[in-house]
């Protein structure tokens, strides 16, 4: 086991402006300790986070920036006190790097809500350097948010679990919504909503795809096993379905009304948000307190809420969720493993990262863009 005293640098391909254009920067890692774990990354997925962030969408990013937080890699070299991990593992980075380890979201493995968390991309860490993340030859992370790949998932199949697949995860665990026999949707059928199909359908749910158009039903229901398929905008269809669903996971990360989902919901039903949005939502608030067949009774009022994280009121729900803790990422992996769950992706080597990002915003990946990292040899660039 190394001490890593010694400076390392890598290459990674950052943003330098709100144009989100990314191009090769060359930077130091930061200061190194006894805990931390060197990976040399083999691929990293691309998400409409990193958008969010490398376009500044968000109104906090600080440049240059190197995105990329579905990361799968090959441990170098660890820290003299590091005892999870060895040199020749394969292992996973997710979105967050650090965190207190003191307070009451560290101590109930819900370390992603500790107010202190580090983002393993555009935050600083604690000795002042700016992390940055896997769309680089080489990342030095805490091993305690390290997690190793289950033997036999190909890193390209894993990557997108890494932030896609645990931000479903998550939710459904913490939710209560993993027994069998439920009846849940997924709104929006990209990178995490396909996700959210394949493992709501592993748990024995009864899997709605819904979408604003149906140029992915055929998708949804003979490729991802999805059981029905509801267009938002067929009102007929909506008010068929009217009240029979027991979760809906929300992955659309845009601005988009959210009355019509709420309709679908069962007394007690959760609508639980994944997507990042920089516009703020709105409801009707009879629409989480009432049923919809009451709902006509106060047609008259024009009650309306903005939604900035969180909100839970009456006997449905809408309630926000960030990826998911160290524990639930190893759940996670488990499970895909158990039940042969992987990723739809498309593999593109670093020279097109640009190309891909600009492909993402427009939904024209099935289902998720993984950069290959390694054999792209930008550290040899």
């Amino acid at each position: 086991m190394g001490s890593l005293e010694n400076e390392r640098k890598t290459t990674g391909w950052a943003a330098r402006d709100p144009s989100g254009i990314l191009s090769p920067y060359t930077y130091s890692l930061r200061n190194t300790g006894s805990e931390d774990v060197f990976i040399k990354v083999i691929c990293c997925g691309i998400c409409h986070t990193d958008i969010h962030q490398a376009k500044n969408d968000l109104g906090m990013s600080n440049y240059p920036m190197v995105p990329g937080h579905e990361v799968v890699g090959e441990v170098v070299e660890v820290g003299s006190g590091v005892n999870k991990f060895t040199a020749g593992d394969i292992v996973g980075v997710g979105y967050v790097v650090g965190c207190c380890k003191n307070c009451s979201p560290c101590n109930t493995d819900r370390e992603q809500y500790c107010a202190k968390k580090i983002w393993t991309f555009n935050d600083v860490y604690t000795d002042g350097k700016p992390t940055q993340g896997g769309f680089s030859g080489s990342m030095l992370v805490d091993q305690k948010f390290v997690v190793k790949i289950p033997d036999g998932l190909a890193p390209e199949q894993a990557a997108p679990l890494l932030c896609a697949g645990v931000t479903v995860y998550s939710p459904l665990n913490h939710f209560g919504l993993k027994e069998s026999g439920l009846r849940g949707a997924i709104l929006g059928l990209g990178g995490v909503g396909h996700m959210g199909v394949k493992m709501a359908k592993a748990m024995g749910h009864h899997v709605t795809v819904i979408s604003s158009t149906d140029k992915k039903k055929t998708e949804a229901l003979d490729h991802l096993g999805a059981d029905e398929y509801l267009v938002s905008s067929d009102t007929e269809a909506m008010q068929k379905a009217a009240e029979s669903l027991d979760y809906i996971i929300d992955t659309v990360p845009a601005f988009h009304p959210l009355e019509p989902c709420l309709s679908l919901l069962r007394i007690d039903g959760k609508l639980i948000l994944t997507g990042v949005t920089n516009t703020p939502l709105q409801f009707l608030t009879p629409s989480v307190m009432l049923g919809e067949s009451n709902l006509k009774f106060f047609l008259g009022f024009h009650f309306s809420m903005s939604l900035k994280l969180c909100v839970e009121t009456g006997r449905k729900s809408i309630a926000g969720t960030l990826v998911g803790s160290m524990k639930e990422q190893e759940e996670m992996l488990a499970f895909c493993k158990e039940k042969n769950l992987t990723s739809m992706v498309e593999v593109v080597k670093m020279d097109y990262i640009n190309t891909a990002m600009e492909r993402l915003e427009k939904n024209d990946v099935r289902y998720r863009f993984v950069v290959d990292v390694a054999g792209s040899k930008i550290d040899d660039q």
